[in-house]
């Protein structure tokens, strides 16, 4: 069903090509694209779907030749989760499958601690935003325990490519890391 995907990327390139710079218009606009393509779950390739039992994958779907935006398919076995990380653009998460948790995060200036904000839960269809304008740091996780969920995300950038920072919440250190991507082969659209 790559019709469906590939729909969605046309739409969004122009969408970059006419409000690229303008972030309001990105997430508005693009969240109606997104819930476009997560309210049908028939279009996913199978290898981008695949959990693994060790952690959570994040396949690539597509990259922008200029890396002005990504889509990302990430896989969640049962119980597993992120750490507390920060993305460093604007982003969109879709629920396609299953049901994410997530707990967002604040750095506390009186303290330099990262403190916990408010929690949420995403189920499928619905659509999320994360950006440093709005809060982007967060630990994400499957609010299911007996089988996989799978998000779609659109980033900002190539997010397998940005440099990013986890945060360990004990001592309130930032430490920085490229999450790359768990997929090999990038998948082909255009059959």
């Amino acid at each position: 069903m790559p019709a469906r995907l590939r729909r969605f990327v046309c739409g969004f390139t122009s969408l970059v090509d006419n409000h690229g710079g303008n972030e309001t218009a990105m997430l508005t606009q693009g969240s109606a694209l997104l819930r476009a393509l997560v309210a049908r779950d028939d279009w996913l390739p199978e290898a981008s779907a695949a959990a693994d039992l060790a952690r959570y994958q994040q396949h690539l779907l597509w990259c922008d030749p200029y890396q002005r935006f990504s889509v990302v398919s990430f896989v969640w076995g049962p119980g597993q989760h992120t750490p507390v990380h920060d993305h460093t653009v604007w982003g969109l998460i879709g629920m396609l499958r299953g049901m994410e948790a997530e707990q967002r995060y604040d750095l506390d200036p009186a303290s330099g601690r990262i403190m916990p904000t408010e929690r949420s839960t995403l189920k499928p269809g619905e659509v999320a935003a994360v950006s440093p304008a709005l809060g982007d740091v967060h630990e994400v996780r499957n609010a299911l325990t007996d089988r996989p969920s799978i998000s779609i995300h659109v980033y900002g950038a190539n997010i397998g490519a940005v440099h990013r920072h986890v945060f360990d919440l004990t001592h309130s250190a930032r430490k920085d890391f490229v999450s790359g991507y768990s997929s090999a082969p990038l998948p082909n659209i255009w059959h």
